[in-house]
């Protein structure tokens, strides 16, 4: 999709834009611990001739956000507890896998060979923690020189890592910007996963529209949107799962990204969730 802006008029935040402008931008590299995203999201953007405007949105895999801090565990360095191999041995998985999962989490939800559904420490509901191998770099084994399995782990707070390159952005562009993290997430209805924001700044993550007329002027009672979570949806599309390297999309129309709210607003709590 091409990165031309769509729309003159900014949308109110109780309205949905009639279109958006998606972007993936190329050239992102490979983050190390420690880079500087803003810096190398600005190159990207530069790229793309596109400079920042009050209401654009940067989403961004979760992958490089917690590569740049560091968030790698090497699974040779992990010892297993007990009821770490007692689990490991129902779900069919690594033992240092699940010493891991559980360590980043609150309670095992739900278990059978082959999957382990776990609640996170940042309160989501999702499988292994959200701990992933792919596209992970090896670790090189400085004894024997062979590659090491390691893995990722989800940023700590990854609300706060949304505000920190906002107030970088809006620095030094003085744009008023969004920025979403999001990460890859199978649901408990339909097979496939989709995108999925962990992380927000800037924009009201879960948009109420109760009190809102219907068509036909009746009041809405019951209608909240996941507002990241579409536009995390949307972005996905364009970053791709495998080889891709698009981990940054400029996301252009919506037309305000002056809310308040974070991602825990999406998070349904515990005693409202009748499948737990």
């Amino acid at each position: 999709m091409d990165a031309s802006p769509v729309r003159s008029d900014n949308v109110a935040a109780n309205q949905t834009a009639s279109q958006l402008s998606i972007t993936a931008l190329p050239g992102i590299p490979l983050i190390n611990p420690g880079d500087d995203l803003a810096g190398i999201i600005g190159r990207g953007l530069k790229d793309c001739d596109i400079s920042l405007q009050d209401g654009d949105i940067l989403v961004l895999a979760q992958k490089i956000i917690s590569k740049s801090e560091g968030r790698y565990a090497a699974l040779d360095s992990v010892s297993p507890s007990v009821a770490a191999m007692e689990l490991a041995g129902e779900v069919d998985k690594d033992p240092r896998l699940v010493e891991l999962i559980l360590s980043e989490s609150k309670t095992v939800v739900r278990k059978r060979k082959g999957v382990l559904i776990v609640e996170h420490n940042l309160g989501i509901v999702m499988a292994n923690a959200g701990i992933d191998a792919s596209n992970v770099e090896p670790l090189e084994d400085d004894k024997s020189g062979e590659a090491a399995q390691q893995v990722l782990l989800l940023p700590e707070n990854p609300d706060a890592s949304c505000k920190d390159l906002r107030d970088r952005f809006q620095t030094k562009t003085g744009a008023d910007i969004a920025v979403i993290i999001n990460d890859s997430v199978g649901r408990a209805w339909r097979n496939g996963t989709v995108g999925m924001a962990i992380g927000t700044a800037g924009i009201d993550a879960l948009l109420d529209l109760n009190g809102r007329p219907d068509l036909f002027d009746r009041p809405l009672q019951a209608t909240q949107v996941g507002l990241a979570d579409e536009l995390s949806s949307a972005a996905s599309i364009v970053m791709g799962q495998a080889d891709e390297g698009r981990p940054v999309v400029h996301i252009r129309g919506y037309g305000t990204a002056s809310g308040h709210g974070n991602a825990q607003d999406l998070i349904r709590a515990e005693e409202q969730d009748l499948f737990r």
